[in-house]
């Protein structure tokens, strides 16, 4: 069982035969096909709201494309310092964003609090050309450490932000998770609380190679598209990508491979904790985050099961992701099995 990361799973049956479906006509290419003249409609349709789409094959260029319409290039975007963004894509918002800079605060479990964003925001202190002063606030859903941000603190967060004139972006690759957990409409987690720009995450969920950059304000839909040709990340088979979206949204698959990756993850923290092991943070998404002796993670190890060290957490820590198609069964009898 491999639990490095959701990357790791194949693609879902449905995309796999939509992609398929794809390959027996020709189509226009570069968006002008007609699976992505559908993505506007479909998106639309899921948030309530009218919205823009616009595809790309990476997470990373969802974030830094999206984000690069909301700032300047001599602007400062607020977020987490543990944030994916700040970690984990190189310098890529001051690529995408022509300088652009993070400027990174605290909060627990790797969440900014409205309380702590209204402070840092109060404490700035312009000093014209010389300063880079904040223009935009990005928050991850869920977050690096797997906690869900809830709809009073997304809709506080959001209050903060246009009280200050900031515009809010939210790096959603596991998007799906958090509203799988929160049992809510997506729009009470988005444009109801604020959020401009939302990076649509599905390559993690069952896709191939896609995440939707949405568009809560259309204004934005130029700037973006410029900014993904100029960038590389406008493809021209676009169909390919288009297809891939419209399947994840049919019948509720994205949530529904969501909810069992989350409660793939419930059963392996139950499992794992009794054999001594013991959870960082409780899992709300597909993410565990958890503490194990060097003897429990060496017998983990040898059953052939797959982890990753987190030693941002604690040179005993460990991160677990689960997936979309995660044995649910096999995972419930790992006590039994690492100790027959």
């Amino acid at each position: 069982m491999n639990f490095s990361s959701d990357n790791v799973t194949p693609i879902c049956p449905e995309i796999l035969n939509a992609i398929a479906a794809e390959s027996e006509h020709a189509a226009l290419p570069y968006g002008a096909d007609d699976k992505s003249q559908q993505l506007d409609a479909a998106f639309s349709e899921l948030f309530g709201t009218d919205v823009c789409v616009v595809p790309v094959a990476t997470g990373t260029a969802a974030n830094l494309i999206g984000l690069s319409g909301l700032v300047s290039p001599f602007g400062g975007v607020v977020c987490h310092h543990r944030a994916h963004i700040n970690m984990t894509e190189s310098t890529g918002v001051a690529f995408y964003g022509g300088g652009a800079k993070l400027l990174g605060i605290d909060g627990p479990s790797a969440k900014i609090e409205a309380d702590t964003l209204d402070a840092f925001l109060r404490a700035h202190s312009p000093n014209g050309m010389h300063s880079v002063d904040p223009e935009c606030v990005a928050i991850t859903q869920t977050t690096e450490f797997g906690t869900v941000y809830n709809v009073d603190e997304i809709q506080d967060i959001g209050k903060t932000c246009h009280k200050h004139g900031m515009r809010l972006f939210m790096d959603g690759a596991r998007f799906a998770n958090a509203v799988a957990t929160l049992d809510c409409h997506p729009a009470d987690i988005t444009w109801k609380a604020g959020v401009d720009v939302l990076s649509f995450g599905a390559t993690k969920n069952g896709a191939l190679a896609v995440d939707a950059i949405v568009l809560f304000d259309r204004e934005l839909r130029r700037h973006t598209e410029k900014s993904r040709k100029r960038g590389g990340h406008l493809f021209s088979k676009h169909r390919y990508l288009a297809a891939q979206l419209l399947a994840y949204l049919k019948d509720d698959l994205w949530l529904r491979n969501a909810r069992h990756a989350n409660d793939a993850a419930i059963a392996l923290q139950h499992a794992l904790e009794s054999i001594g092991a013991k959870a960082a943070f409780t899992p709300q998404g597909n993410e565990l985050f958890i503490h194990l002796k060097d003897e429990l993670a060496q017998r983990l190890r040898d059953f052939g099961i797959v982890f990753r060290p987190w030693a941002s957490i604690g040179p005993d820590a460990y991160r677990f992701v689960c997936a979309w198609n995660s044995p649910i069964d096999l995972i419930r009898d790992i006590p039994k099995s690492i100790n027959s």
